[in-house]
């Protein structure tokens, strides 16, 4: 049988839809699908983040993270401004708080000059309250290259560009299984439906392991999902906040700590959280589903994750269930706040890939099975990077697939 589409793209997300874009850039009439199980576009990962557009400063030099997400930030800058997409280059702090984090600053330092992050610079403790007049530290990188967007109107403007170049939009499609038939791939969904095309892309966020075993690639590396939640501060309290404020990070894992967040629509967020939870849709505490319980329970990587790192776990912990601990975090920096200034906010989970050793996989990573390219970890910045990310992701498909 012919297939019907010459490429699947699975995952309507803003990852999913730039390649959709980027596959009909390249070849305009080309026969492009996009399969989505949720009912709307972004549904997830992409409309449940804080909206900053990242610059590239914490990134290992030489990793497809470093490279693309510079690359990938001035696409979605130049992307947003043609298009009539508010977005807003406020800038970033992140702060020291004492002497023991300034050999921390100084690696983030170093790999944002090597990656070519713009504008970066070192600020002494008295320039700080320059650019943040509430901020206090011993010593401060500046970013004015990062920015802040709402990624959910940046997927529905790619929707409507990719509807309009010829491709077809198919919303509350699940995939079932993947199979080989012919010279093409076998999509099918519910209800007995099907859609074949001559190879699919996989940019399934949450679901991306369970797709691509099913299609034929290891296990590892597993998704393990991770509850982001928010504070925001009380309106009256915003002015405390000009910019975006973090902290030095943790360099032995992929979150950033608690920060100050201020959005395109005026709130300012406080968070996130980083807590496993018991569902890859847990953006209620307390969701539970069976299934994903299992994955992550049967998984020797979590196991392994979990004996290293439980002291922080228990300390994330903490933070899900205490509005005080939220503040005690922020207050190190921005020392003007208390609980009393925050209330509770939004929720996303994040799609954290987990290899069988227990390390949590920090790089973008893809594996290929016949007639399909998998993204098998696309956490943040893989919105900020999603133009670079879909030509690279373009590129594979043509190099291994044709």
């Amino acid at each position: 049988m012919p297939n019907d589409y010459d490429t699947a793209v699975v995952g309507a997300g803003i990852l999913g839809l730039a390649v959709a874009r980027e596959l009909l850039t390249r070849r305009p009439g080309a026969r492009v699908v996009v399969v989505e199980q949720a009912e709307s576009v972004g549904a997830h990962q992409t409309s449940h983040n804080s909206g900053v557009i990242h610059a590239g400063v914490y990134y290992a030099p030489g990793s497809l993270k470093a490279r693309l997400c510079v690359d990938g930030a001035a696409r979605m800058y130049e992307y947003c401004e043609t298009r009539g997409v508010d977005v807003q280059r406020i800038g970033k702090l992140i702060i020291a708080t004492s002497a023991r984090e300034l050999a921390a600053l100084e690696d983030l330092e170093t790999r944002a000059r090597a990656n070519g992050v713009p504008g970066i610079r070192r600020l002494r403790a008295e320039e700080i309250r320059e650019i943040e007049p509430h901020a206090t530290g011993v010593a401060a990188l500046h970013s004015p290259a990062t920015g802040i967007v709402d990624f959910g109107v940046v997927c529905a403007r790619m929707a409507d560009e990719v509807r309009e170049a010829g491709a077809e939009l198919r919303l509350g499609y699940r995939v079932e299984d993947v199979q080989i038939v012919g010279r093409g791939i076998r999509l099918a969904g519910p209800d007995g439906d099907a859609v074949q095309a001559t190879r699919a892309l996989f940019c399934a966020g949450l679901w991306s392991d369970r797709l691509a075993v099913r299609a034929g690639a290891p296990a590892d590396p597993r998704i393990v999902p991770f509850r982001g939640g928010y504070l925001r501060l009380r309106p009256d309290r915003r002015a405390l906040v000009h910019g975006l404020i973090y902290p030095v990070p943790d360099p032995a894992l992929p979150f950033l700590g608690v920060h100050l967040t201020p959005r395109v629509d005026g709130e300012v967020l406080v968070g996130p959280s980083a807590l496993l939870v018991a569902s890859r849709q847990a953006y209620r505490l307390g969701t539970v589903s069976p299934a994903d319980v299992r994955d992550t329970l049967t998984w020797a990587g979590s196991w392994r994750m979990a004996a290293r790192w439980w002291r922080t776990g228990l300390q994330e912990m903490h933070m899900a269930a205490s509005r005080q601990a939220f503040a005690k975090e922020v207050a190190r920096y921005v020392p003007g706040l208390t609980g009393e200034d925050m209330e509770p906010a939004m929720a996303g989970v994040r799609a954290q890939a987990v290899a069988r050793d227990g390390r949590l996989v920090d790089d973008f990573v893809f594996s290929c099975t016949p007639r399909a390219v998998h993204v098998r970890n696309a956490p943040s910045p893989a919105a900020t990077s999603s133009l670079a990310l879909a030509e690279r992701i373009v590129d594979t498909a043509e190099q291994e697939l044709g």
